[in-house]
């Protein structure tokens, strides 16, 4: 989790550097201003923009941090969620039916991902949680792995919709905070303190929420990647 906090927090100050040198809160203010005026037509391309972005293995930190920046906290909460999830079952189809031997091929040489794909056999909702609330496994590889493995779409589905809220919750509400503060950057806000003392707190209270789930979820799922380990190895020596 470190280290996503760690990429979220320079992902945060580029921005916040950029807004100084270039006139992004003049674009994105005018992205906010279009979407207000054609919202059914920006959240429909946002959400395929994002589904797209899945399948080709493209991070969508920065999408997911925009959402927050011009749909807000709970509507861009929906359409990052929306399309995540419509992404991740592309993937998931594709890993199984189409790229399955060569996605077969890197899991047979990771001994984790052989480890992940062995527990996804007992109880493939658990682990899909499991392994999408921790940092372990990034997003889109375990799109492409689950496919690969034995898990129920039903399970994938819903182990990954529940198990991206939290992070996905994140990430908006970084971009929604961010939007403050390149506004702040740019003087034409004026910086009410309770308001700059709220936005902080509630960040700060979110990252510390975030990270709570993300470590617990990360010891759970690698006891049972080490206990999947030990099977397989009492399994071999007999």
């Amino acid at each position: 989790m470190t280290s996503r906090v760690l990429l979220l927090a320079l992902v945060v100050a580029a921005i916040i550097a950029a807004a100084a040198v270039l006139p992004l809160p003049q674009w994105l203010a005018d992205s906010a201003a279009w979407a207000e005026r054609q919202p059914y037509r920006a959240g429909a391309l946002f959400v395929v923009a994002y589904t797209v972005a899945a399948v080709l293995a493209v991070p969508g930190t920065i999408l997911t941090l925009g959402a927050g920046f011009v749909f807000g906290v709970l509507l861009g909460t929906a359409l990052v969620s929306a399309g995540s999830v419509l992404g991740a079952i592309a993937a998931f189809l594709l890993g199984r039916f189409v790229t399955r031997n060569w996605v077969a091929t890197r899991i047979a040489g990771s001994p984790r991902l052989r480890a992940l794909d062995a527990v996804t056999r007992h109880d493939g909702f658990t682990i899909v949680l499991l392994a999408r609330l921790s940092p372990l496994f990034p997003y889109n590889v375990l799109n492409y792995v689950f496919g690969a493995t034995a898990v129920r779409l039903r399970d994938y589905v819903l182990g990954s919709w529940i198990g991206m809220l939290p992070a996905t919750v994140l990430y908006v509400y970084v971009g929604s905070v961010t939007k403050n503060v390149a506004t702040l950057t740019s003087g034409s806000l004026a910086a009410a303190r309770p308001g700059r003392v709220l936005l902080i707190a509630g960040l700060l209270a979110t990252v510390g929420l975030t990270a709570l789930i993300a470590r617990r979820a990360t010891r759970e799922l690698r006891g049972r990647l080490a206990a999947e380990d030990r099977a397989a190895a009492e399994g071999v020596a007999k």
